[in-house]
């Protein structure tokens, strides 16, 4: 069974929700349209308050190279144009519409028809991936039109698509995987147009068998794709990590998947790009897991970006009392909501409840010089000696250590027996060193 080489550890899976069925989630009253649903710069609204709007329509474009497009994701009237706090609380620039009906553009396909023909050219291609706003639905957000466009000097050889999730308790990207494989499998043959590559290979973790036999039936019909079953190991699903396992290349220091001849893709991503490029179906929507031990109700949605976070709570009776922290995301690189009425935004993956005994650190002891953090980094880093040099200030230490490689994946912080908050340490000093390598001026 392929994998990566260097550390990773094996959390208990808790993939509790994994056979619930993907359900479409009422379209609320009101959606909160963040202008930040993608790396980079926020986008720039283009409506204002009293402008009507349907399902589809453009509303904000691009600020910046690295931005992407946004559209509505209901119909109706714009409410307002103005900052909304986000999941930590902040405020942050949104489009607030009060919903009227339904109605979508009607350049939209909403026919259940698979369109396996791909028409469009290399450029044409590219082109509508911008258009429709799609951004990669694996955890960054990176704007996917910039990523199928490699820079000059750099040439794919392999489209990898992941479909690991890795991440304990999410489901959406195995549901996805399960119910729409054929649209995923066009979408990676869209890509691999856009890319000119003739080499896809398509990871899943050995712990989704369904999924496996699922996409290679379909795969039958698509030779250039190999669906290949990958050991269950976190973080599987980290771009350098799944390159590793399926190329058995390694990305640089400092560098790039391209760097290394690959482009990867999320299997969500996959279909946002077949519903954009067959179906002209701007991305608004996703697969969203609702879930945790805590529990009675666990549940897979098809969700309309904008929709606040109490509202999925409240479709599955509301949050459990034993329920001490709301996370966005998995446990092990997810957020905790401290605004419960936040909006989902495009790459919404999971919705995480936890006990307070899932999530009450232990007490901190001394560092038992047990090298288990070492082991455990998958960049092979050495974590207990960069947070030496972090509680100390020293960040050209830091820097000759290669912090700046860190992944914040948190398996140091996992693997530590003595309770040290590795991963607090060095995500604050790697903030700061990356801030020094920036300010130096360009060679």
């Amino acid at each position: 069974m392929k994998t990566f080489k260097i550390g990773g550890v094996h959390p208990n899976d808790s993939k509790i929700s994994k056979d619930c069925a993907i359900e479409d989630f009422p379209v609320l009253e009101k959606a909160y349209l963040s202008m930040a649903q993608h790396l980079g710069a926020p986008a720039e609204p283009i409506v204002q308050k009293g402008d009507k709007v349907k399902v589809g329509q453009l509303i904000a474009k691009p600020s910046g190279f690295v931005s992407a497009n946004i559209h509505s994701s209901v119909s109706g009237t714009v409410a307002a144009v103005e900052p909304y706090a986000d999941l930590a609380g902040n405020p942050v620039m949104h489009v607030i519409i009060d919903v009227e009906g339904d109605e979508w553009e009607e350049s939209i396909d909403r026919t259940p028809d698979i369109v396996r023909e791909i028409k469009l050219s290399k450029e044409e291609i590219i082109k509508k991936i911008q258009e429709c706003g799609i951004v990669g639905l694996g955890g960054a957000s990176f704007p996917t039109h910039i990523k199928l466009t490699p820079p000059p000097g750099k040439v794919a050889e392999y489209l990898l698509i992941n479909g690991a999730e890795c991440e304990p308790f999410l489901t959406s990207d195995y549901r996805l995987m399960l119910e729409q494989p054929e649209q995923v499998l066009i979408g990676a043959k869209i890509m691999m147009k856009a890319l000119d590559v003739t080499k896809c290979r398509f990871g899943v973790e050995e712990n989704k068998p369904e999924a496996i036999a699922k996409l290679k039936t379909y795969a039958a019909q698509y030779p250039e794709i190999e669906i290949v079953p990958l050991k269950k190991k976190y973080p599987q699903g980290g771009e350098k990590q799944l390159i590793e396992a399926l190329t058995g290349r390694r990305v640089p220091s400092m560098g790039l998947p391209i760097d290394a001849g690959a482009v990867v893709q999320n299997c969500g991503t996959a279909l946002a790009v077949y519903e954009a490029v067959q179906k002209n179906k701007p991305l608004f929507e996703g697969i969203v897991t609702v879930t945790g031990n805590c529990s009675e109700q666990q549940r897979n949605f098809r969700l309309r970006a904008g929709t606040p976070i109490i509202n999925l709570l409240d479709a599955i009776g509301r949050i459990p009392k034993d329920a001490a922290k709301v996370i966005s995301g998995g446990p092990m690189m997810g957020k905790a909501v401290s605004n419960l009425l936040a909006a989902t935004v495009k790459s919404s993956s999971a919705i995480l409840m936890l006990t307070e005994e899932e999530t009450k650190r232990k007490p901190e002891s001394n560092c038992i010089r047990c090298g288990k953090c070492i082991d455990a980094c998958p960049m092979g880093l050495e974590p207990y000696l960069l947070v030496r040099y972090s509680r100390n200030g020293m960040y050209d230490e830091l820097e000759e250590n290669k912090i700046y490689d860190c992944i914040e994946c948190g398996c140091c912080l996992f693997s530590c027996p003595a309770y040290i908050p590795l991963l607090d340490h060095i995500r604050a000093s790697k903030a700061e060193v990356m801030k020094i390598m920036r300010s130096r001026p360009k060679k």
